[in-house]
């Protein structure tokens, strides 16, 4: 199986225009499981108005897309996936080839939104996601403190601001034990050049860039809420809404969430720059967030469900839901909360490694990292035990001998 994943260089060439959607009327009864990022907000909402649609937005939603999708008939119609997430749906075929819906209905949509596998379009893409930094301008301007670059820059900028007081904490991150401990470990790891598994799928860290990342996750932790383990991106979001922190490498996707005078008391105070560097690269990769049609569906529904995506990204509605995401459809003109995005793609972050034996890796990451950040276990230890947790989920996969 060949996937061949969305590039950058193109999002944000599509600032594109075209005519007013016709009226949206669905009268299939269709259903959706997606993440619950504003994204997928925005966009479930559009279907809902076309009627006999109900989504299900989940945080958590990728523990079920796999059974969801299983079951026959499937229990959603459509659901949201990004790179990884995808992957178990392409390789168990439980998403169905899209070329020919999108000769019937699909004329709106471009050629950059295409993610094929053997030639065939298995996937929407809705828009590109990465990860960088977001920073109080004020703060940093008061203290007369550069914008960081690096971690080492950032771990002097948050000195001076503990020093000055200006906030709770100058730092957030999303640590919490599990999926987003283990991504935020990939991130920074790949920032340093490292690998994770050799081609026979047995583990390949460099323990000496491994347990430098993780010097660096227990550094920055020191200037985080304390319950930094449960805290996740929507938890960091708030903090920055809320005035809390000063600093966070957060999903682009939150960009315009934290200017929203709605929902934000320190809006158009937080400015978007490049992710962080690490010695090699940025320490983030690039994602595509999108949608899959079930296969185990009747046809009719499946259209259905096909004319629903492409109602939910005409170009009226990206264009009145601009600054809500990098959109990867027509109708995008990049703004201010696209820069930190655009900026990180092209100082060269690399797509998240998505495959099989990578989500494993994830998981055993995910799993094992929080006992060295509390102290329970060193470096060595905690490296040696995660590697044993990989193989031996590896191997009930199938995945090594």
């Amino acid at each position: 199986m060949k996937l061949k994943h969305i590039l950058y260089a193109g999002a944000l060439m599509l600032a594109g225009t075209s005519a007013a959607a016709a009226a949206c009327e669905n009268t299939v009864a269709a259903k959706s499981l997606t993440n619950a990022f504003p994204a997928y907000v925005i966009m479930t909402d559009v279907m809902k108005s076309c009627g006999n649609f109900e989504p299900e937005l989940d945080k958590d939603h990728r523990l079920k897309l796999q059974d969801a999708f299983s079951t026959n008939p499937s229990l959603y119609t459509i659901a949201g996936v990004a790179n990884a997430t995808s992957v178990p749906l392409f390789e168990q075929e439980l998403v169905r080839p899209l070329d020919d819906l999108i000769a019937e209905h699909g004329q709106g949509l471009s050629e950059n939104q295409f993610i094929r596998v053997d030639g065939k379009v298995m996937a929407i893409a809705a828009l590109f996601n990465t990860q960088h930094l977001m920073y109080r301008e004020d703060i940093l301007n008061d203290l007369g403190i550069a914008v960081p670059t690096t971690w080492d820059e950032v771990f002097d900028a948050a000195e001076k601001i503990k020093a000055a007081g200006v906030v709770d904490y100058p730092l957030g991150g999303y640590y919490k034990s599990g999926w987003n401990l283990g991504f935020v470990f990939i991130n920074h790891y790949l920032g340093e050049g490292g690998s994770f598994l050799d081609e026979n799928n047995m583990p390949a860290l460099d323990k000496d860039k491994a347990k430098a990342v993780m010097e660096r996750l227990k550094k920055a932790s020191s200037y985080m809420d304390p319950e930094y383990l449960v805290s996740d991106t929507t938890f960091v979001t708030k903090q920055l809404q809320q005035g809390k922190i000063a600093m966070a490498n957060l999903w682009a996707s939150r960009a315009g969430a934290v200017n929203d005078p709605a929902e934000s008391s320190v809006a158009g105070k937080i400015k978007m720059a490049s992710g962080l560097m690490g010695s090699e690269q940025p320490a983030s990769t690039v994602w595509w967030d999108g949608w899959v049609v079930a296969k185990n569906i009747p046809d009719e529904e499946a259209e259905a469900g096909f004319k629903l995506i492409v109602a939910a990204m005409d170009p009226e509605v990206i264009s009145a839901n601009n600054d809500a995401a990098v959109w990867l459809a027509k109708g995008f003109t990049p703004g201010p909360a696209a820069a930190g995005a655009a900026a990180t793609a092209q100082a060269g972050a690399p797509a998240y490694p998505a495959s099989k034996a990578m989500a494993v890796m994830h998981t055993a990451l995910g799993d094992g990292l929080s006992a060295y950040m509390t102290g329970d276990k060193d470096a060595d230890t905690t490296l040696a035990d995660i590697e044993a947790a990989y193989l031996t989920a590896a191997k009930e996969a199938g995945l090594v001998q």
